[in-house]
Parts: structure tokens; C-alpha cells; sequence
């Protein structure tokens, strides 16, 4: 039997700005390693950033659609 997940607004938030911050640390990495010329690094790092964007996008949705169940 699967669960719904249960995340609090306040966890679903808090969960938010970490990958938010995440994905702020790894955009000042890229900017780094495209300074030095180093194509293998620099994709390694985007390759790294996109599930955190991910991430990012899906709790946002899950904060949506509890706002919109709640009005």
C-alpha cells in the first residue's frame, strides 16, 4: 500500500529554500569552471544542477496544489 505523503506547509517551505540554495551554490560553480575553460567539469556541474531544479519544480507544485485544496 502506498502512502500519501504528509509534508507540512512549513516543511514543504523549509525544503524549498534548501534546494533553492542548492541550486544558488551550483550556479556560482558553473560560473567558476566556465572561467577556467574546462568543458568536462562544466557539464558535470549542469548535469548536477538539473535535479535540483527538478526538485525544486516539484515541491513547488505540491505547495500549489495545497493552496488550491485549501481555498
Amino acid at each position: 500500500m502506498r502512502r500519501k505523503p504528509t509534508n507540512s506547509k512549513a516543511g514543504l517551505i523549509l525544503s524549498l529554500g534548501s534546494s533553492a540554495f542548492a541550486v544558488i551554490r551550483s550556479v556560482k560553480q558553473i560560473r567558476r569552471t566556465r572561467g577556467g575553460q574546462d568543458r568536462l567539469t562544466t557539464a558535470n556541474t549542469v548535469a548536477g544542477l538539473l535535479p535540483l531544479v527538478t526538485s525544486a519544480l516539484l515541491i513547488l507544485r505540491r505547495l500549489r496544489g495545497r493552496s488550491r485544496q485549501q481555498a
